[in-house]
């Protein structure tokens, strides 16, 4: 089996994926937070909150630090350019064959409308 695989890509794909993580990036976006606050946020226990971040870490959407035994969690540096330009991309090659379908389509209309004329 063939694998187009993009590690990078992938990373970010999964963790994009899940609603709480994305949830995550939103409320860090507003600032700074402990994963304390975010497990309360998001009414999860605090374990359950380290993996979803360690999935963010993981992608280089999210840094951790930890000072005394407080872990504060920030967006990281990371952006979404290369995410954008695949998605891009892929809707150009979409948009490409959905209008040659609906020429297709349209191609199909007009043979009808001709034969029922004749």
């Amino acid at each position: 089996m063939v694998q187009y695989g993009n590690p990078p890509l992938d990373l970010s794909f999964a963790a994009l994926s899940d609603a709480t993580r994305r949830g995550i990036i939103d409320e860090l976006g507003r600032g700074d937070a402990s994963i304390t606050s975010l497990a309360d946020k998001f009414q999860m226990t605090l374990t359950g909150l380290k993996k979803h971040v360690q999935v963010l870490e993981r992608a280089g959407f999210v840094v951790t630090q930890k000072v005394g035994r407080v872990r504060t969690c920030k967006l990281g540096k990371r952006g979404l350019k290369a995410e954008a330009e695949w998605i891009e991309a892929h809707r150009k090659l979409f948009e490409a064959r959905f209008e040659a379908l609906d020429e297709i389509i349209s191609e199909m209309k007009q043979e009808a409308s001709d034969g029922q004329a004749s």
